[in-house]
């Protein structure tokens, strides 16, 4: 049986970055390495499992553990992809050890979860219990980016009686959380050379006066309306291009939208608004601009339907550590994609939220011992509640 350290290891070593909509392409790119580590896996151990095709080089593979006796149906959902590496002040594919952490991209988000739920398996397959519940494994692609790897997973109809999505939520429980709609602006100028700006148009200063009445916006956004656990929601300008050289007017500006979303927001009617906001308002008379539909959707998750899977998971929590809580976060998962498709679903896995995306990325290898453990225990006591 490989352990968990050295699992982990070999995950973190095989990049599987995703591109997250950029154009150059990278020997780091996309998930098939990852999804080849895994298909050897699951041959060694005996189980059988499918690859579902999503894009070149980014392939679901889903495996399923099937006991003599299964009285329910458990999916462990974990996504392949990490964030890019730019600016990593470590090997962000060392997975180096040093002092009970283990270091590299996708570490803590989400390999540990990912080796965790691959030892769990192991040794369903190793033991087989006489009772325990049916699992399904899917590791899917593009989480990071656009979910197109989950989509395609309850697309071609999986089913389940509950889910455990993998993120890092320090051995907690996550029954709910917001979503996200991204989408982009684009303003529009006329080029010419930089010695006569006044025969052309400026998109970057239009764009300027677009951005200033988003800010506005955003702000009057997170002042209209709160809920108890999960905030306000939010709307981030997160990414601006616009120009080809410095000695040119440029004739188009770009920028990226991310939109929070709270429970019972209809992502359609966000974006919708918006618009609406910027067409009503006065200093953007004039000026050349679109926006754009959007290019990523998905709902905020919310705890309806969770409560027996929050209860037996908190149980197998508590025999390992003794104690949880349940809570909700501001960052969106694959989470709510499940269970719009009618699956019960939670967010659980080992590390802190904190360590996701940095640059230097760790994962305490204790927490992934003991998420191995709890799901283990999930599995064999689901059987007989």
């Amino acid at each position: 049986m490989t352990a968990i350290p050295q699992l982990l290891a070999d995950l973190v070593r095989l990049p599987s970055v995703n591109p997250m909509g950029r154009t150059v392409e990278s020997p780091l790119f996309y998930e098939d390495r990852v999804t080849d580590y895994l298909e050897q896996f699951f041959r060694r151990i005996g189980v059988p499992y499918e690859r579902q095709s999503v894009l070149p080089q980014r392939s679901n593979i889903v495996a399923r553990y099937e006991p003599a006796e299964p009285t329910c149906t458990i999916l462990w959902e974990v996504h392949q992809d990490t964030v890019p590496v730019d600016a990593m002040t470590i090997d962000p594919f060392g997975g180096i050890i040093d002092k009970g952490k283990l270091y590299g991209r996708g570490a803590c988000d989400v390999k540990g979860s990912m080796s965790a739920m691959l030892f769990a398996l192991e040794r369903l397959a190793r033991e087989r219990p006489a009772k325990s519940a049916r699992v399904i494994l899917a590791c899917t692609v593009d989480e990071e980016h656009t979910f197109l790897g989950v989509q395609h997973l309850m697309n071609a109809g999986l089913r389940a009686d509950f889910a455990i999505i993998a993120e890092p939520t320090s051995l907690d429980i996550v029954d709910a959380h917001k979503g996200v709609i991204r989408w982009k602006v684009e303003t529009h100028g006329r080029a010419c050379h930089s010695s006569r700006p006044e025969d052309g148009v400026n998109a970057i200063y239009h764009m300027g006066r677009v951005l200033s009445v988003i800010e506005r916006y955003a702000s009057e956004l997170r002042a209209s309306r709160s809920m108890p656990r999960l905030g306000s929601p939010t709307l981030s300008v997160g990414r601006i291009e616009g120009g080809v050289s410095v000695n040119t007017v440029p004739d188009v500006s770009r920028i990226e939208i991310d939109r929070r979303l709270l429970p019972g927001e209809v992502p359609a009617d966000a974006h919708r608004h918006f618009a609406e906001f910027l067409k009503s308002a006065p200093e953007l008379s004039g000026i050349d601009y679109t926006v754009q539909p959007p290019w990523l959707s998905c709902p905020a998750l919310t705890s309806d339907g969770s409560d027996e899977l929050t209860r037996r998971l908190g149980v197998a929590i508590d025999s390992v550590k003794g104690k949880h809580s349940v809570r909700a976060v501001p960052f969106g998962t694959d989470a709510s994609t499940i269970r719009i498709g009618g699956i019960p679903a939670v967010v659980f896995g080992p590390g802190d939220i904190a360590q996701a995306h940095t640059c230097n990325e760790w994962i305490d290898l204790n927490e992934v011992e003991e998420s191995a453990e709890i799901l283990y225990r999930l599995a064999v006591t689901s059987a007989s509640k």
